[in-house]
């Protein structure tokens, strides 16, 4: 078992031994030396048991665990948007900002909740509870403006259910699983 040291601390990253055992059977999915394949869903669980961000320590150690170069693992999370490279909130909004959910008013709802939440985009709240993350498409263009929430959409938004979906949040009552 690898494990990485942090920070000159004597806090080791590793997996907890059910999510190693996960990623070495995502692993086993791919061909012998293609398990680079495996590299989304292992960020996936990476970013889960982790804190809810990637770290380079992180980022480190899943290198490792796929045999293949921290930088491979650098570009892939870097590029897509679900992945978080610095601390998020318990809840990141994602509100989607592109054509459809525009002309439908998400920017109206953007501002409502920076000025709600006094944060700017990308940016957490000071209890860290919330960050908010404009998005780009979410694809559910037919019920815009959307927002995700963990892995569950909240469609056909307005004001008045953007500040319902926060004190549910507030209050613990909405999954994120």
């Amino acid at each position: 078992m690898y494990i990485l040291q942090q920070n000159k601390m004597s806090e080791t990253i590793a997996f907890k031994p059910e999510s190693l055992a996960q990623v070495h059977k995502i692993i086993a999915r791919y061909p012998e030396g293609r398990q680079k394949s495996a590299l989304l869903p292992v960020l996936h669980l990476a970013q889960k048991e982790f804190g809810g961000w990637l770290d380079v320590p992180v980022m480190d150690y899943v290198a490792e665990l796929l045999s293949i170069k921290p930088i491979e693992v650098y570009e892939v999370a870097t590029f897509y948007t679900m992945f978080n490279m610095k601390p998020v909130g318990k809840y990141v909004l994602e509100v989607c900002r592109t054509g459809p959910c525009m002309v439908c008013g998400s920017e109206k709802i953007l501002d409502h909740i920076r000025t709600k939440l006094n944060i700017k985009d990308g940016q957490t709240t000071e209890d860290g509870m919330f960050t908010l993350k404009p998005a780009e498409c979410l694809g559910a263009c037919g019920y815009a403006p959307m927002m995700q929430l963990g892995k569950f959409f909240h469609e056909n938004l307005t004001i008045e259910k953007v500040d319902e979906i926060l004190d549910l949040c507030r209050e613990g009552q909405i999954a994120l699983d």
